[in-house]
């Protein structure tokens, strides 16, 4: 595989932009993850440490950060001082930190409320719009990516948030691609993260981007995390109940519920609540924005990934404990649905006694 290599000998200057209610591992983690990078694999091996980049937590004014767990984080450097670095670099074309490539900046998880944490962050907002038009690199993780979609910089653009937020962003910002299934997305300059320590994903893939797939691979090994994982759709709870006032509907996802392994007949549960099959069909898509086999397929599947965990039955018994007989289709489908083959989501996910 081809690798990115940095293109100079300038160290690249990462901006972590910090803010009350943040989420610290998202913060202190990432930090580390960059400074450490071709550091401490180098000092396993017992050779010279390499460092590529130079990382600066940042705040409004300088100010100390409270993060959500009531860690309190000494910023760096302030917002403003990047501001002034924006019209220098505009003054100076020729500076070393005039090269956009060099800089990017960081959104970490917001931990509290999100309209809080969008109300009480215009500066950061303001910023990002800034480093945007400027060239930056800017990579968003988690719910941070509400930030740098309320800044505008994701309009028209593919990202990706945390799932348990997806419908959320997905209502706020229609004018996003949102790609909730996958754990990174990249749109020209701009990087988004999925959920939780996706920040470590991200900054991998950044790593690998600005250095080379070595040091990533590196880094990763001397952190003990896997890399390369490239969705999040295993972690995420199925949609499969959103509240809704139609009593039909209601109906029939009892009778599904109560036996996921029976075949389900659109033509007989459209008689037996004597509507026509059309009319059946479209109040399930406005109920529940899936018609009644996809319902099906998605009750089969959540009561198979929970025989997974917490079970040992094998899984052509758990298969057809939901109502399948069709090995091969079975196992495509439950990949389509969570990311993973049965297998590889029960060693991930089963009890461990």
């Amino acid at each position: 595989m081809a690798t990115n290599k940095v293109k100079s000998d300038i160290m690249i200057n990462i901006y972590v932009l910090g803010f009350d209610q943040a989420l610290a591992s998202a913060i202190t983690g990432v930090i580390d993850l960059f400074a450490l990078a071709g550091v401490t694999w180098n000092r396993i091996q017992q050779q010279n440490t390499a460092m590529a980049f130079n990382v600066q937590l940042a705040s409004h004014q300088g100010n100390n950060i409270r993060c959500i767990n009531n860690l309190q984080l000494g910023a760096h450097c302030s917002f403003e001082s990047l501001f002034d670095q924006f019209e220098n670099e505009q003054l100076c074309e020729n500076s070393l930190n005039s090269n956009p490539i060099n800089n990017i900046l960081i959104v970490p998880t917001i931990g509290g409320p999100i309209q809080q944490a969008l109300d009480n962050n215009p500066e950061l907002i303001s910023l990002l719009n800034k480093a945007h038009q400027a060239g930056w690199t800017i990579a968003g993780n988690c719910t941070g990516n509400f930030l740098l979609a309320e800044a505008g910089i994701l309009d028209g653009k593919s990202a990706t948030t945390h799932w348990g937020f997806a419908t959320e962003f997905q209502q706020r910002y229609p004018q996003i691609n949102l790609q909730a299934d996958q754990l990174i997305t990249r749109d020209e300059n701009i990087f988004c993260a999925g959920g939780g320590i996706a920040w470590f994903d991200l900054g991998l893939h950044i790593i690998e981007r600005n250095v080379d797939f070595e040091t990533a691979m590196q880094t990763a090994k001397a952190f003990v995390i896997d890399y390369r994982r490239d969705s999040q759709l295993s972690y995420s709870l199925m949609r499969i109940a959103k509240p809704h006032q139609d009593e039909m509907v209601k109906s029939i996802q009892a009778k599904i519920e109560k036996d996921c392994t029976t075949a389900l007949s659109i033509e007989a549960l459209a008689v037996e609540h004597n509507v026509s099959q059309r009319t059946l069909i479209r109040r399930f898509n406005s109920a529940l924005g899936m018609p009644p086999n996809t319902y099906l397929q998605s009750v089969r599947i959540e009561h198979a990934r929970k025989m997974l965990e917490e079970s040992d039955f094998n899984i052509d018994t758990i298969m057809n404990n939901i109502g399948y007989e069709d090995s091969s289709s079975f196992r495509r489908l439950f990949k389509k649905k969570t990311g993973l083959t049965p297998t590889e989501y029960r060693n991930r996910f089963s009890r461990r006694l």
